[in-house]
């Protein structure tokens, strides 16, 4: 066999090499198809909020819900509202934070908090109008002041809503509550 037939030859089996192990990488069976591709890395990390559902529910506990969630998909997760439940004393509309409690009271049962405040971001106007010195509009006013702004931070956030001052934050103090 003469030499340039030899280099032809070698040339050609380096060739069909080089093609074999390209086409392998390109078509994912070569040696890096045994890495993990980008989009395998990256998770998918969805929001999530996590509550505590009690009182008159079917499965009290934990839930954990995509953001955004409202009071009502909690209860549902939870089972569902039980017979017994005043399910007209929450504001299923509410929105939820990551780590309250969502109480939901039977029918006669204080809707107030163990320390005998009504809890501004779960009262409805209702029940806000029966606190001294609040009446219907006033009451009103704070529910939709928590609607437009969110949960009160702080009882002092009653303030920023239209008609209380401080005098009648100082009436409402103690019978009101807020994170």
């Amino acid at each position: 066999m003469s030499d340039s037939s030899s280099r032809l030859s070698l040339i050609a089996a380096i060739g069909a090499i080089v093609v074999a192990v390209g086409g392998g990488i390109y078509f994912g069976r070569g040696p890096e198809s045994s890495l993990p591709q980008p989009s395998a890395i990256v998770e998918s990390v969805e929001e999530t909020v996590v509550v505590h559902v009690s009182g008159a529910v079917r499965n009290p506990g934990l839930v954990s819900l995509p953001i955004p969630a409202r009071i009502a998909d909690a209860v549902e997760a939870a089972g569902g509202a039980s017979d017994e439940a005043d399910i007209g004393a929450l504001n299923l509309a509410g929105p939820l934070r990551d780590g309250e409690q969502i109480v939901v009271p039977a029918y006669g049962e204080s809707r107030d908090l163990d320390d005998g405040g009504v809890d501004l971001n779960r009262a409805t106007a209702t029940r806000l109008a029966e606190l001294h010195g609040i009446g219907p509009v006033l009451a009103e006013r704070i529910v939709a002041f928590r609607e437009e702004h969110g949960p009160f931070e702080a009882i002092e956030d009653l303030l920023d809503v239209p008609g209380i001052g401080e005098a009648k934050l100082v009436l409402l103090r103690p019978g009101v509550s807020a994170p």
